[in-house]
């Protein structure tokens, strides 16, 4: 079977059970594993790459009131490549290519590739999208073994969890300019990682904060993994945080508990590697019960002088 992914969390769902082999094109963004970064390319982004934050937030909400995307398809090309099954969403209306476009595509292709829509928005739908890649392609045996795998991790750290009678507030920041609460399966990560998220609400789209919201919420711990950023761009917007009213004046701050997590690799894709961004969020708000699985990244601290202390 030939398959194209629309998106990289459908990228990352294809080679968890086992199908690499058998992926034949991806989208732009899509970059692990690593070796995918090689397969063609069937999407690119309206997006430019200098974009700051605020205009990416602008250029957002502009795409929203007129339902289109901000990624388009390439359509000779995936014409050529000719898939049996193609991998898209339907979750996000302009955060990949839009479901229209990709069903006017399909009209148009020779054997009407078979198209499966996924859209997750906790943590148990992830588990449920693996298995409907795999029934759509034949496996099902593997993705279960594959789920399975994902079911205990994240079963060890809600066992560890039940140590902890005091969660600690958190809260999860999704965007900084402006500031996006956060959404759908990250609160409910907070909770299975012995937290209490203060503004996102599980199983919700993430939305924008007022800043005094976040200020009357009074956090803990500060966890910035904004959307689609790794933690080298994120960390370029951290001046824009630090200037807010009443920042340095939070409790978290003072203390030293805000930290940087790559949203992009976790958090923002609702894969498989939701797992490693549970295990790494747990480690980051309890270190001692929580230890860090070897191979995945800490959380990386703010220093005094990024805070603005």
């Amino acid at each position: 079977m030939k398959i194209v992914s629309l998106l990289p969390s459908a990228t990352e769902m294809v080679c968890e059970i086992g199908l690499s082999d058998q992926l034949i094109g991806v989208t732009h963004e899509c970059d692990y594993p690593v070796w995918v970064r090689s397969l063609p390319k069937v999407t690119q982004t309206l997006i430019p790459v200098d974009a700051s934050s605020r205009d990416i937030d602008e250029l957002v909400r502009e795409r929203l009131k007129t339902e289109r995307a901000l990624y388009t398809l390439d359509l000779p090309l995936l014409s050529k490549l000719q898939p049996d099954l193609i991998v898209t969403q339907t979750l996000c209306d302009v955060c990949a290519v839009a479901e229209s476009e990709v069903n006017a595509a399909v009209c148009t292709l020779p054997g009407r590739p078979t198209v499966i829509n996924l859209e997750p928005t906790r943590l148990a739908d992830i588990f449920n999208c693996l298995s409907q890649v795999g029934r759509a392609a034949g496996v099902e045996s593997q993705a279960k073994m594959a789920i399975d795998r994902l079911r205990a991790r994240v079963s060890a750290v809600e066992n560890r969890t039940e140590q902890n009678t005091n969660p600690t507030r958190v809260l999860l920041l999704e965007w900084i300019d402006p500031p996006f609460s956060s959404g759908h399966w990250s609160p409910e990560l907070v909770r299975l990682a012995g937290g209490t998220e203060v503004i996102g609400q599980e199983g919700q789209p993430s939305r924008t904060v007022h800043w005094d919201e976040i200020i009357a919420a009074d956090p803990e711990v500060i966890v910035i993994a904004c959307c689609g950023f790794d933690i080298e761009r994120t960390r370029r917007d951290i001046p824009i945080l630090s200037a807010y009213p009443g920042f340095q004046e939070l409790p978290c701050v003072r203390s030293g508990r805000v930290y940087l997590m790559d949203g992009n690799a976790y958090f923002s894709r609702p894969g498989p590697r939701l797992v490693d961004s549970l295990e790494i969020l747990a480690h980051t708000l309890h270190p001692t019960v929580h230890p860090l699985p070897v191979g995945l990244p800490s959380a990386e601290q703010l220093s005094p002088a990024e805070l603005g202390m």
